[in-house]
């Protein structure tokens, strides 16, 4: 069902990343990385980049909604699925701008197609299109390298252990220090490597 209220994009506006998983962030995450070093919740897509995504996937094939998240979290391995609420006002305002329109389909859910005009905007855009399937593909690699296999059991025993020694009533100032060095000295490591 289309939504009833219109969405704006504001080129620099963000959207939170729906990500998803036990090393993703956002629904059902246990955290983030950029949250550790300080820094803000990572951004996979502002809502133009989205856009684009979008439009480049109902130009593959007609597709409603539900498909298009699907389809991005098959193309990222499970690592990004945008949420409902980022796709369909999307969706609205790439119908308002004449870049898709309805298709007629066999079930209840509606379905979008191109448009002359959004074939002709893809093509205007080829290489930004072409940068963020990249970064799609990206984060689909990157989930293979670590989910599963000896990193994802490294992490697991790391994280029982600080749990076991930190979750603690009277956990000592200097114990907490002598962790934390110990946990930056590995990350320094790791970034050597």
């Amino acid at each position: 069902m289309r939504p009833s209220h219109h969405y704006h994009d504001h080129g620099s506006h963000r959207h939170a990343a729906g990500y998803r998983g036990h090393h993703g962030y956002g629904r059902g995450g246990r955290g983030d990385p950029d949250d550790a070093r300080g820094g803000r919740r990572r951004r996979v897509f502002d809502s133009g980049e989205l856009r684009l995504v979008l439009l480049k996937l109902i130009a593959d094939q007609p597709r409603h909604g539900y498909e298009l998240i699907r389809a991005i979290e098959e193309l990222t391995g499970g690592l990004y699925v945008p949420s409902p609420g980022m796709v369909y006002p999307l969706l609205t305002l790439l119908q308002d701008m004449g870049q898709i329109e309805e298709a007629t389909s066999e079930g209840a859910r509606k379905q979008f197609a191109v448009t002359a005009e959004g074939t002709a905007h893809l093509a205007e855009k080829r290489q930004e299109v072409e940068a963020l399937f990249a970064r799609l593909a990206a984060l689909a690699s990157a989930r293979q390298r670590t989910d599963g296999g000896p990193i994802r059991r490294a992490m697991a025993n790391l994280r029982a252990a600080l749990i076991y020694r930190l979750d603690r009533d009277a956990v000592e100032a200097d114990t907490l220090h002598a962790a934390a060095a110990i946990l930056d000295e590995a990350a320094q490591k790791i970034e050597r490597l």
